[in-house]
């Protein structure tokens, strides 16, 4: 989860189509229950425990059962070690806002991609890589909101890694060859 960037892109015949990046992402979910905390329950926690919240209880859309975690900080106004019960459905407000520019990144990218590509899309779906998409009900929410089929990578924290170490052993069919320029010879 603590990316800080989401990088959306069509890939197509093993090829960037198109591509753009956001600086939203697990370090700002993390900020979002960190603030909402300072505000709501007048409490000081610190990001990894922030992050431990968004994990254990952290989600993108309600499930049947609300989950509760004991949360351990600083009171704001007294300064002494308190500890509090957090609900999921907190959580999952304090994180709608980034959720909510994560999603409207993703549309803004779908309405952007070439014409000719949006029937494979609506086909085979959007592939999520990455921490974030390990946020409970993200790929539901995703796919709620896009009306395409979402499904998370095999192994979403390792195989961005994973593929550029195997396109590096392709180097060179992936990029354009480079031109070697004339030398130069001093008179």
């Amino acid at each position: 989860f603590p990316y800080t960037t989401l990088f959306r892109s069509v890939i197509s015949l093993g090829g960037i189509v198109l591509s753009r990046s956001l600086r939203v992402g697990g370090y700002e979910l993390d900020e979002a229950i960190m603030r909402y905390l300072r505000v709501e329950h007048q409490l000081a926690i610190g990001s990894q425990t922030a992050e431990a919240i968004k994990i254990a209880i952290g989600s993108a859309v309600a499930s049947e059962t609300e989950e509760i975690s004991e949360v351990r900080g600083r009171h704001l106004i007294t300064g002494l070690p308190t500890e509090i019960l957090l609900r999921s459905g907190e959580v999952r407000a304090a994180i709608e806002t980034p959720l909510g520019e994560i999603v409207e990144a993703i549309k803004d990218t779908l309405e952007q991609t070439p014409p000719e590509l949006t029937g494979d899309i609506a086909r085979d779906g959007i592939l999520l890589a990455g921490g974030g998409t390990l946020l409970h009900g993200f790929s539901t929410l995703l796919a709620a909101e896009t009306g395409l089929p979402v499904v998370p990578a095999e192994s979403p924290l390792t195989c961005v890694v994973t593929g550029s170490g195997q396109a590096l052993d392709h180097f060179d069919q992936l990029s354009p060859p480079r031109r070697r320029r004339p030398s130069v010879r001093g008179r």
